[in-house]
């Protein structure tokens, strides 16, 4: 397939630095096109509105979303459909498709593989694991060797088989957040990868900093023999006629795992916010999105929370603080901007994952740091405030140690 074009697929657990990796990827993209297709598992597609920002072709829909729900399994007509259109609507030289941090890559592959639509205009040309060194670590180090626990008598499987399943199935391996773990973890955490899948290309990096070029790299070329190791795996099923992706289970009702968005059209109270983010439960493993706080400088905060790593950054201006003439014409290319009368853009949608979550106890604590109506009407550049006020600008709340 000489005209087909290039896939890479990227996947990887809740908050080890996908989306940052491909952002990353589309700032230093050079002369290359790259259309995007962005999984996730909330309502709101916080991932989708982050690489947004920064490639040209999302005016023209070069960035897709697909959300409330994952490509692996229930998705995946929508995947199909989505990355039929991007072939045949736009011209670019490479498709990238972020998985969401629960779904699983091997379905997604078998897409562009088997005798769909999307096989007769794609190839798959590499998949990419990005794997947070602290947690897979944390899940695996004691033991020295990286393992499936799932036991098949119980109703759910713990994440960590989710972070194997990712690695046995990748051909680059990204060693993400390196700067967590200390030297002797990291080499233990890199065997472990190697012992899971010897054949793949393993690169450290912090930040989630990886030349473009490593990982548009075709890495399997349906014209030879030496077939990629995801491949290899996918003939594998085939020839044991173990049809798994066809009974594919939720990985929702496979691991547990839920979400819900929070809404509110009324700015945090910054000491509060922080005590609570502070202490965020521990059933709570990934939450992401904007955030109003009543900081004094009008600004929109992105929360970015992965495990224990909680980082909210002063993301910019409100549209709505903005001159009147630069708010019409931001709101003619955005149609789909969720607009109120008296705040206008000015709110916090922020989507929550975890497992075992009490999801009434946690809406109240974050319902509990909103401004009081006398706290509304005070001057807010009185509160006691440990948020940054100056865009781009990033506070640490938590961080694990090494």
């Amino acid at each position: 397939m000489h005209d087909a074009i290039p896939v890479t697929i990227l996947s990887g657990s809740l908050g080890a630095g996908k989306t940052t990796l491909l952002n990353h990827l589309l700032t230093d993209a050079g002369d290359r096109d790259i259309a995007v297709l962005v999984n996730d598992m909330g309502d709101v597609n916080v991932d989708a509105d982050l690489v947004s920002q920064n490639t040209d072709l999302a005016v023209d829909d070069g960035v897709t979303e697909l959300s409330n729900g994952c490509i692996c399994c229930e998705l995946q007509d929508d995947l199909e459909t989505a990355v039929v259109r991007l072939a045949r609507d736009r011209d670019f030289d490479h498709l990238v498709v972020e998985a969401s941090g629960i779904s699983e890559p091997r379905p997604v592959a078998r897409l562009f593989t088997t005798g769909s639509r999307a096989a007769a205009r794609y190839e798959v040309s590499s998949v990419v694991a990005v794997v947070d060194a602290r947690q897979f670590h944390d899940a695996f180090g004691d033991a020295g060797v990286a393992t499936r626990r799932g036991d098949s008598d119980s109703d759910t499987r713990p994440l960590s088989d989710l972070l194997v399943e990712g690695v046995e199935f990748a051909d680059l391996v990204v060693l993400n957040k390196t700067d967590l773990v200390t030297a002797a973890e990291l080499d233990a955490v890199e065997e472990m990868v190697r012992t899971l899948r010897p054949d793949a290309e393993v690169v450290r990096t912090e930040h989630s900093r990886v030349d473009p070029d490593t990982v548009f790299q075709r890495r399997y070329d349906p014209a030879t023999a030496d077939e990629a190791g995801w491949k290899q795996t996918l003939a594998d099923d085939d020839d044991s006629h173990d049809h798994a992706d066809h009974d594919h289970a939720h990985p929702e009702t496979v691991y547990g795992v839920t979400s819900f968005t929070y809404r509110r059209r009324r700015p945090f109270h910054p000491r509060r916010l922080y005590t609570v983010l502070d202490d965020l439960p521990t059933a709570v493993v990934r939450s992401k999105g904007t955030c109003w706080i009543a900081t004094g400088a009008d600004l929109s905060y992105t929360l970015a929370q992965a495990g224990p790593s909680v980082r909210v950054e002063a993301a910019g201006p409100w549209v709505a603080s903005l001159p009147e003439f630069e708010q019409d014409a931001y709101r003619r290319n955005r149609s789909d901007l969720d607009w109120d009368e008296e705040w206008g853009d000015r709110r916090t949608e922020l989507v929550v994952i975890g497992r075992e979550m009490d999801d009434d106890a946690l809406i109240a604590a974050l319902d509990d740091c909103l401004l009081t109506d006398d706290e509304m009407a005070a001057a807010w550049d009185d509160f006691e405030n440990p948020f940054p006020t100056d865009a781009g600008n990033e506070l640490v709340v938590t961080e694990p140690t090494r």
